[in-house]
């Protein structure tokens, strides 16, 4: 019998920092409508997340996914680079 994995999260955002090894800092913004006001407002996250090949650079968009934890704070890994920085 074959088991099914559940869906795993996925986010997009900017790495902010490449300088530890094979690991990146993605910052991922969401707007959000205030239930009471209904003005949008920004948030922002940043995730540590695992790059097996070094490949990001600050300000590339990447997307990222969950996954089991790699140490404390890497619980995310990069699936794609989505766009490279200019």
């Amino acid at each position: 019998m074959e088991t099914k994995r559940n869906l795993r999260k996925e986010r997009i955002g900017v790495v902010t920092s490449s300088k530890m090894n094979k690991s990146v800092t993605v910052n991922v913004q969401r707007r959000v409508k205030h239930p009471l006001y209904g003005k949008f407002v920004n948030f922002s996250k940043k995730f540590h997340a695992h790059d097996e090949t070094n490949d990001c650079n600050e300000g590339d968009t990447v997307r990222i996914m969950e996954t089991r934890p790699l140490s404390k704070t890497k619980k995310w890994r990069v699936v794609e680079i989505i766009e490279r920085a200019k």
